[in-house]
């Protein structure tokens, strides 16, 4: 997509654009028949994906770390729509204990899984590491997704076998992946103060969101499995996923005004790869603005994609042996 397609919302070769909303790109689609998981969907574009694919009749499952928070969204989706089927689970993606509690929880409702939108995340934080001792954007943006994704996948395929429905895993990343560490992702030093810049591990993480979906793809492809995986820009939308650096992002948008979106644009193209009927059988693929684009060469490396799967799976192990 050019920056005129993006300045002026032009449509790009999906019928779709900037300017277009998550209603815009769902229009007429009747998914009543699917069950999606949202993480982060109590607030921001999240929130937006639940209303919109409740709206389609998508029974969907917010996961939250504030409940409270949660529980009063649903609320007031349910005024909105009566009809919409959501429920609510604790998820805090930077707890291995947390995200393992919400995998467990959500088999024992005993439900199909036809959609897992890695929705949730963290921007900009100052160092810090998870209870697990994991640099905190690197748990919760890529780490806990990649774990919960690893928990339902069984879930996902056996409801897609026995439905004959392709099932879709939409992760949230970020045109920001391109603006990473030397290498794509620091393995060695994923947990190091020393060398941290908030804007670059927000951007490896991001990148981690489209390796993680590459190798899926790969994965899925040998089985001859029926579902999806695919990696997302929303494009910039002020949320409050950006409270750590808000006067930056606030300065930001007084000189690049005409490139933000609202909420409900900002939603679409999750949406639109989460629903749209043109992507049946499409995967492995990035999307800007509901239309496929390029990603950095980072985020094409096939090696790279598979040693972040393998570093992840073993971080993993390593810290729920603890």
């Amino acid at each position: 997509m050019s920056i005129i397609s993006l300045i002026t919302g032009w449509p790009g070769p999906s019928g779709f654009g900037s300017a277009s909303t998550a209603e815009d790109v769902t229009q007429g689609i009747d998914a009543g028949c699917l069950t999606a998981i949202v993480t982060g969907g109590a607030s921001g574009i999240g929130l937006e994906t639940v209303r919109v694919l409740a709206m389609r009749k998508v029974h969907v499952i917010i996961g939250a770390r504030n409940l409270e928070a949660a529980n009063k969204a649903k609320q007031q989706l349910l005024e909105e729509n009566p009809n919409a089927k959501l429920e609510v689970l604790k998820l805090d993606l930077s707890s291995i204990k947390s995200t393992t509690e919400f995998a467990h929880n959500f088999l024992h409702l005993n439900l199909p899984l036809n959609i897992l939108i890695n929705n949730a995340g963290v921007m900009f934080c100052p160092f810090q590491l998870s209870e697990d001792g994991i640099e905190m954007q690197f748990a919760t943006n890529h780490l806990g997704h990649f774990l919960l994704t690893n928990l339902l996948i069984e879930k996902m395929k056996n409801t897609a076998k026995s439905t004959g429905i392709e099932g879709r895993i939409v992760n949230l990343s970020s045109i920001a992946h391109a603006h990473t560490y030397g290498g794509g992702i620091r393995f060695n030093k994923i947990n190091e103060k020393n060398g941290y810049s908030d804007k670059r591990a927000y951007g490896q993480s991001k990148l981690a969101n489209i390796l993680h979906v590459k190798e899926l793809n790969r994965r899925f492809q040998e089985e001859g499995v029926n579902i999806t995986a695919n990696a997302v820009h929303p494009g910039l939308i002020m949320t409050p996923l950006m409270r750590h650096s808000l006067f930056l992002m606030r300065l930001l948008q007084a000189f690049t005004f005409f490139i933000w979106k609202n909420v409900p644009q900002g939603a679409s193209t999750t949406c639109y790869v989460a629903l749209h009927p043109n992507l049946k059988g499409v995967s492995g693929r990035y999307f800007l603005d509901n239309n496929e684009k390029r990603p950095s060469s980072y985020a094409r490396d096939e090696k790279l994609a598979r040693k972040l799967w393998d570093f992840s799976k073993d971080l993993i192990s390593s810290k729920s042996k603890v």
